[in-house]
């Protein structure tokens, strides 16, 4: 009799733990990068899923095709939506120019939303302003070692005058202060 209690006791741990073990794990999945990334477009493999009891606002559940991440995240970091980069609508008369910043450091300053001015500097003359107060769209991840490329909104005039600067000089920034 002991022993067929017993084994009625043990049956019921055991089905019990196979059940507890079978549970899906409490919290919502969202996702997290899988590693440490940099701005740029979104590649499979950089977020894996993770399930979270108390999710962030704007958290992503699904994996955004196509998606611009604007700023850097740390590995397990959660993606949200204020991360990404979304299509930019101009207002009239804008055009989005990209261009090569001198220096690298000098546009980590940087972050899209930011209003600069850009210097150029000819070899023997003194640097000129050839934009003012220009707003940064966005600055793609590139692998050079040949600057930083910006992409700036800017009037037409405005992109062919740093065209022009840009073919014979080299580029570097202002800072703006926020305008808020």
């Amino acid at each position: 009799m002991k022993r067929r209690l017993l084994a009625a006791v043990l049956a019921a741990v055991a089905t019990l733990t196979a059940l507890l073990a079978l549970r899906p794990p409490a919290g919502t999945e969202i996702l997290v990068a899988a590693r440490d990334l940099s701005p740029g477009t979104l590649r499979p493999g950089d977020l894996r899923p993770a399930r979270v009891n108390a999710p962030p606002d704007g958290a992503l559940r699904t994996h955004p095709a196509g998606a611009v991440l604007a700023v850097p995240m740390r590995r397990g970091e959660p993606l949200t939506d204020v991360r990404l980069l979304h299509p930019v609508r101009l207002p009239p008369g804008l055009v989005a120019t990209p261009v090569r910043i001198a220096d690298p450091d000098a546009a980590a300053l940087i972050a899209p939303g930011s209003a600069i001015g850009v210097l150029a500097a000819w070899e023997g003359q003194s640097a000129q302003l050839v934009a003012d107060d220009v707003k940064v769209l966005s600055i793609p991840k590139a692998k050079t070692e040949h600057g930083a490329l910006v992409v700036l909104a800017t009037t037409p005039t405005q992109a062919g005058q740093l065209a022009a600067a840009q073919a014979g000089g080299r580029l570097s920034i202002i800072l703006k202060p926020d305008s808020a």
